[in-house]
C-alpha cells in the first residue's frame, strides 16, 4: 500500500462493478494495507458494516451487494491476474475468504484492462485469472473496442435488467474431487444429500424432502423457521466432511433446494448463500449444481431433465441460469468436472475514490 496515501483523508481508489447478478468493490492489492486484519477493518467501514442498512458505506443492505474484489497482477506461470474474493458481513463484522465469487468474476477481467494490469488485443481479449480462494483457473474472454473495454451489448441475463456485453468465463478446476465426500448420495440428519464442488462447495437436497414444491418464492422459504434451521444444522455437518472444517461463521458450503423443471429446463433451485435465499443463482453454485446433475445417482441427477448436450438449464426465481459442463472420472481422482463455460455480463458503475467511515 501507498503509505503516503491516508484513506480516511485522501479516499481509496476503488472501482464499483455489478458482475453477474452480484455488485461489488474492486480494488488493487496494491491500494490495500498489507496485512490481513487491517485489510478487514478497511472494508467494513468501506461497506458501512455492521449496519442491517449499510448506510454510512458502499453496501447495498444485501449479501449480493457486500461483495469485495482484490486483484493484483499474478506471478504464477500462465495467470495474468490474481483475485481473491472477500465476502463483507452487512449486519456483522465479518470478512469471509473461504468461498470464492464466480458473478464478480465476470468483472475481474475488464477491471484487470481497466487498470492497466492487461493489454487488451483489439475485437476480444482473454485474460486468465487465478481464485486465490479456491486454487481454481479461469479465463475470462470479453469485447474490446478502441483499446477499452466494451460494456454495451445485446446479453441479457436473468437477474438484472437491459443488457450488456457478453464475457464467456470457462471454469478448469484445481483437481481436487467433484465429489468430495467420495460418495454420489450421503446421509446428514436422516436427510439424503449429494457433497459437491465445482468451483462452489454445495450441499444439494430433493426440495419434495422438506414438503416443499420447490419454486416458491425466497421470502417464503426465509420465512420458515424450521427449514433454515434444519438447513442450517445439516450445513454444519456437511462442512466438516467437505473437509471445510468449522463453517458455522462462514458462508460455504451453500445449501440448494432442487425440484423438477416448469419451464423446459433441467430442473429448478432454490439456493441458500445460506441463510438468505439467493434471488437468482451465482455463477459456481450453477456450475456445482449443474455438474451434480451430470453424476448418475446424485439427488439432483435424479430429479433433472436432461438433454443430450453438455447444457443444463437451471430454472431460479428470477429465470434461467445455462451452464455448459463436462464431467469425466479420472484414475486416482474420481469424478472431476473438467470445464464448466458460462455467460455473464458485467458493467462498471463508477471509478473514483471511496472514504471509509473513521475509526469511532
Amino acid at each position: 500500500m501507498n503509505t503516503a496515501r491516508r484513506p480516511d483523508t485522501d479516499g481509496l481508489p476503488c472501482m464499483l462493478m455489478r458482475g453477474g447478478t452480484s455488485k461489488g468493490a474492486f480494488f488493487l492489492a496494491e491500494d490495500l494495507p498489507a496485512e490481513r486484519p487491517s485489510i478487514d477493518d478497511l472494508l467494513l467501514r468501506v461497506m458501512g458494516s455492521p449496519d442491517e442498512r449499510q448506510i454510512d458505506g458502499l453496501g447495498g443492505a444485501h449479501p449480493l451487494t457486500s461483495k469485495v474484489a482484490i486483484v493484483s497482477r499474478s506471478e504464477a506461470p500462465g495467470i495474468d491476474v490474481d483475485y481473491l474474493f472477500l465476502q463483507v458481513g452487512v449486519a456483522t463484522a465479518e470478512v469471509a475468504d473461504r468461498q470464492t465469487c464466480g458473478n464478480l468474476l465476470a468483472g475481474v477481467g475488464p477491471f484487470a484492462v481497466e487498470r492497466g494490469l492487461v493489454q487488451p488485443g483489439e475485437g476480444r481479449t482473454s485474460v486468465t485469472i487465478r481464485l486465490l480462494n479456491t486454487g481454481d483457473v479461469a479465463t475470462a474472454t470479453f469485447p474490446i473496442r478502441s483499446g477499452a473495454v466494451a460494456y454495451d451489448g445485446d446479453q441479457a441475463i436473468d437477474g438484472v435488467p437491459g443488457t450488456a456485453a457478453p464475457i464467456e468465463i470457462e471454469m478448469t478446476g484445481s483437481g481436487s474431487p467433484l465429489l468430495p465426500t467420495g460418495n454420489t448420495v450421503d446421509d446428514i440428519d436422516g436427510r439424503r444429500v449429494t457433497i459437491v464442488d465445482c468451483g462452489m462447495p454445495v450441499v444439494v437436497l430433493d426440495a419434495a424432502d422438506f414438503g416443499l414444491s420447490g419454486d416458491e418464492e425466497p421470502a417464503t422459504l426465509e420465512a420458515s423457521a424450521a427449514l433454515t434451521t434444519s438447513l442450517e444444522a445439516i450445513r454444519l455437518q456437511a462442512g466438516p466432511r467437505m473437509g471445510l472444517g468449522d463453517v458455522a461463521a462462514q458462508t460455504v458450503p451453500k445449501m440448494i433446494l432442487v425440484s423438477p423443471p416448469r419451464h423446459g429446463g433441467t430442473l429448478t433451485a432454490r439456493a441458500f448463500i445460506p441463510h438468505r435465499v439467493h434471488p437468482a443463482i451465482g455463477v459456481l453454485m450453477a456450475a456445482s449444481v449443474a455438474a451434480g446433475a451430470r453424476i448418475p445417482g446424485s439427488i439432483a441427477h435424479e430429479i433433472a431433465e436432461l438433454s443430450d448436450d453438455r447444457r443444463v438449464t437451471i430454472e431460479h426465481p428470477s429465470g434461467r441460469f445455462d451452464a455448459l459442463v463436462r464431467v469425466e472420472d479420472r484414475p486416482g481422482v474420481g469424478a472431476v468436472a473438467a470445464s464448466s463455460v458460462t455467460l455473464r455480463t458485467a458493467r462498471k458503475i463508477f471509478d473514483g475514490l471511496v472514504f471509509p467511515r473513521p475509526h469511532r
